[in-house]
Parts: structure tokens; C-alpha cells; sequence
């Protein structure tokens, strides 16, 4: 290894979007490989407002592989953590930057160590699926660090033995996680179904109802779910296949009714499997899917489709962005904010919607009509934490602007 001598320190910055499950993904048939009992498909978010950023650093110096993770360093000797580093050493190519004199190669990379710092510019583990855009990240950062030469798709199946949903976000735009039949897991990987220019129109927003921990975590409901739950086996076997089909289907033909129809109608489902779970799960706020469905009855068509991964945040997909001004209309008159509110806080991401709805400042909020399709429609100020307003978005990217990095270059640690 060139250079072993001095104390150089080689980085790399990605940034990786979340994604949301349209499809949903409840249910193991592998706990360690992460092997699903179903297909899923998702819509990757604009990583310009959700998304994880991760920097890695490999040095001479390092005596141990450590990581911190907004801020707060925490332990790599979970399994999970510990597959992932396994697998893309095993990967690693050979390394040089003449501008630096190193040179590293195949053979170094089983004695080095690195240094991994990551930030979620959203909740951690709050249903917002923090812990899919943080493996991916993990996965696509450290494959650049160690050139590894595997495409998206292997990379996938990688980063989905971090975290199952994971492995969908390594693409932009509308993504399906194949469960594979194999028992080693080589054939559950990620494809893209479209890129997120295919269906442009589409705006999301997030209403965050709580941005704390989740008191069920995704992986020990999963597996409640399986042991007790005779409605998921229905749901896997005979329910999800044609789902997937008809979804893939209305994504390609950019056909709202039907992509807001199977949204709710599994994200629905998906809760009454956790419902049907021993004991009961309850992740999901049935406010807003009330003022939702009584809107879009009210409608010719659907107008918004919504989805709720495990946690009580609601995903709203609009139509177009007129739809988007509309549904956000209703949001602010039904959870206005609490009184010591700021509205730059209120609602974040695209606030440009805003100014589609007429709303500047709070007293904006107050003078807003009800619903026409409401009758004594109620308010519930303060049930939601703040709003995210977003929409479709690319896969993950090198970052090279090197003020961006978590880590400084001149010690590895967290700058």
C-alpha cells in the first residue's frame, strides 16, 4: 500500500432519497437475507427534501470501522450493518488517486478500516423510512469508496440485507423490489419501472403527525404479522400478485384513478394485516384518509391517492399540482398549527405551493374556507407536526462539493 507511512485519509459523499411503498412490503420469509413474502413497488421521494447523506472515509490510521449517525456515534456490530460491510469488501477493486501518491489494493481492503458518518434530513425511524435511504446510502457510498464494480441491481440485493426497503431506493422514480424465489436471496433484488420524468405531474405531501420513534419497529411487526396474521398469507399469495400487475400497468399508462385506487386499497390492507396481527399493531391516523376519501368521492375521479407506511405520518400523492394546492388547502384548515407555529417550519420542502394555495402567514391559515364536501368540517390544531410538500425524485449521487462531506478530510472524524 503506498503512502502506509503517512496519515492520508480517502473520502466519498453520496446522498440517497427515500422511497414510499405504493405495493406494500409486511412479511419475511428469510429474517437474516431480508427475503420478502411479496413483491413491492414504491415511489422514490425528491432527495432535494428527504434523504440521508452519507459520507465514508478509509485511512491507515482507522483501528476499528466506526460510525455516527446524525451526529451521535453508534455501534457497527449489529448483523445488519456487519452483512453489508461484508459484502461489498468482498467486492472491492483496486484504488489509486495520483493526486494523493495512494494506491490501494484488492488485497488492502480486507485490513482497512473505515469511517462512516451519516445524516437524515427527516425522522429517524419515525415511518418515513429512514432506514431505507440510510442502507442504500451505506451501500452505494461504500461501493464508490472501495470501486466496486456491481451495477444497481446488485448493489440492491446488498443494501436490502441492511434494510428490505432498502433496495429500492438505489433508483429514482417508480421502483419494484422482485421478491426472487432463490434461498441465497440472488434473485430478490430492485428494477426500475420508469424514471421519475416518466410522470412529472405527480406532487406528494407528507403530513408528519409524529416525528417520534415508533412504538411497534418495522421488523418486530413484520414478524408478528407472519406468526399470527392468517389475512397476510391471503394478502401474499392471492392478493398482491395481481396488485403488482395492474400497478406496474397504471404507472406505465400514467392512469391517476387507477394508481390512487390500488395505493389506498393495499395501504388499507396493510393496516387490517397489522390490525389482524396478535397483538394488534396500530401505526395508521384515520383522520385524514376520512377528509381524503370524501373529497375524492365527491370528485368524477380520484383526485389524491394516500398511503401510510408503518407509522402514522400520511403520504398524499395529488394528481397534478393545482390537485396539490387544493389537498393542501384542506390539510392547513383541518390541522392548523399550534399557536406558537412558525409557517417556514410548518410547511417545508416545496413551499412554493404556498403561494398556489394564498397562504403567506398563519392569519392566512385562520381565514381559510372548510371543504364544500364537509359538512360541519372539525379542526384539529396541533395534531400535525408539519406538512412536506415533494414529489418524485432521481436515485442517489456522488456529491462532490467537498464542504458537503460529514467528515473531515484531514482526520476522518465527524467535522
Amino acid at each position: 500500500m503506498a503512502c502506509e507511512s503517512e496519515k492520508w485519509v480517502l473520502m466519498v459523499t453520496a446522498q440517497t432519497p427515500t422511497n414510499i411503498a405504493v405495493i406494500k412490503y409486511w412479511g419475511k420469509r428469510d429474517e437474516s437475507l431480508i427475503l420478502p413474502i411479496n413483491d413491492s413497488i414504491s415511489v422514490t421521494l425528491d432527495p432535494e427534501h428527504l434523504c440521508t447523506t452519507t459520507t465514508v472515509a478509509v485511512s491507515p490510521s482507522f483501528d476499528q470501522d466506526r460510525m455516527w449517525l446524525n451526529g451521535k456515534e453508534i455501534s457497527l456490530s449489529g448483523g445488519r450493518y456487519q452483512r453489508c460491510l461484508r459484502e461489498i469488501r468482498s467486492r472491492a477493486s483496486d484504488v489509486e488517486d495520483e493526486e494523493k501518491g495512494i494506491k490501494i489494493t484488492k488485497k488492502d481492503w480486507e485490513n482497512l478500516h473505515v469511517h462512516i458518518a451519516s445524516y437524515n434530513n427527516f425522522p429517524t425511524a419515525a415511518g418515513l423510512a429512514s432506514s431505507a435511504a440510510g442502507f442504500a446510502c451505506l451501500v452505494f457510498s461504500l461501493a464508490k469508496l472501495m470501486n466496486v464494480k456491481e451495477d444497481e441491481g446488485k448493489l440492491s440485493a446488498i443494501a436490502r440485507q441492511g434494510s428490505g426497503s432498502a433496495c429500492r431506493s438505489l433508483y429514482g422514480g417508480f421502483v419494484k423490489w422482485i421478491m426472487g424465489k432463490h434461498d441465497d436471496g440472488s434473485d430478490s433484488i430492485a428494477v426500475q419501472l420508469a424514471d421519475e420524468k416518466h410522470w412529472d405531474d405527480l406532487v406528494i405531501v407528507i403530513a408528519v403527525v409524529s416525528s417520534r420513534q415508533k412504538e411497534t419497529s418495522s421488523t418486530s411487526g413484520m414478524r408478528e404479522s407472519v406468526e399470527t396474521s392468517m389475512l397476510i398469507k391471503h394478502r401474499a399469495k392471492e392478493v398482491v400478485p395481481k396488485r403488482i400487475v395492474a400497478m406496474e400497468e397504471a404507472i406505465k399508462n400514467r392512469d391517476f384513478p387507477s394508481f390512487a385506487h390500488l395505493a389506498c386499497a393495499d395501504s388499507n390492507q396493510f393496516h387490517a394485516v397489522c390490525l389482524d396481527t396478535c397483538p394488534p399493531i396500530f401505526y395508521m391516523n384515520d383522520t385524514i384518509i376520512g377528509c381524503v376519501e370524501k373529497w375524492n368521492r365527491s370528485e368524477e375521479s380520484p383526485q389524491v391517492a394516500y398511503t401510510f407506511d408503518a407509522g402514522p405520518n400520511a403520504v398524499l400523492i395529488a394528481r397534478n399540482r393545482k390537485v396539490a394546492a387544493s389537498l393542501l388547502q384542506r390539510l392547513l384548515f383541518h390541522f392548523p398549527p399550534s399557536s406558537d407555529a412558525d409557517l417556514s417550519s410548518y410547511v417545508i420542502g416545496d413551499k412554493s405551493i404556498l403561494q398556489d394555495v394564498g397562504v403567506t402567514d398563519l392569519k392566512d391559515i385562520e381565514a381559510l374556507p372548510p371543504p364544500p364536501e364537509i359538512k360541519d368540517a372539525q379542526k384539529y390544531k396541533g395534531d400535525v407536526s408539519y406538512f412536506i410538500c415533494t414529489k418524485p425524485g432521481k436515485g442517489p449521487v456522488l456529491l462532490s462539493d467537498k464542504n458537503q462531506a460529514l467528515l473531515s478530510p484531514e482526520t476522518g472524524l465527524p467535522k
